[in-house]
């Protein structure tokens, strides 16, 4: 079992920057590749980003390509999302999220586990 802590988020401009993080719990974050995905009102839970354990690898959804960075502290044992020229159709409840033993870089929310609490991001235009 891992609990996942997530934090950022909040009201912003259209164009603003944003960082969430996400920490776990455990001496195992190490082992765990871990994804961020979002969910908008009336949408179903998409992929954002993707991290390999150990942060050499990434993967990002094509809408935020360019625009959002997924990176680990294994010391403190966090994942941040740092969102930069945010748009409206970013607003959504944002979610960390620890992929399943032998998965990484998945886009499928099959292919994680452990969820963290989810954090709204609204962006105003």
């Amino acid at each position: 079992q891992v609990q996942l802590v997530q934090s950022g988020g909040g009201l912003v401009q259209a164009g603003d920057s944003l960082r969430l993080s996400c920490v776990a719990d455990g001496q195992t974050f190490n082992s765990y590749a871990m994804g961020w995905f979002r969910q908008a009102p009336g949408k179903e839970r998409e992929f954002v980003a993707a991290i390999s354990t150990t942060g050499s690898r990434t993967y990002y959804a094509d809408s935020v390509k360019g625009r959002f960075t997924i990176s680990r502290d294994t010391a403190e044992n966090t994942v941040y999302l740092q969102m930069h020229s945010l748009k409206s159709e970013d607003t959504a409840v944002y979610y960390c999220a620890t992929a399943r033993r032998g998965y990484s870089l998945g886009r499928s929310r099959a292919e994680y586990d452990f969820w963290g609490q989810g954090t709204q991001v609204t962006v105003s235009s």
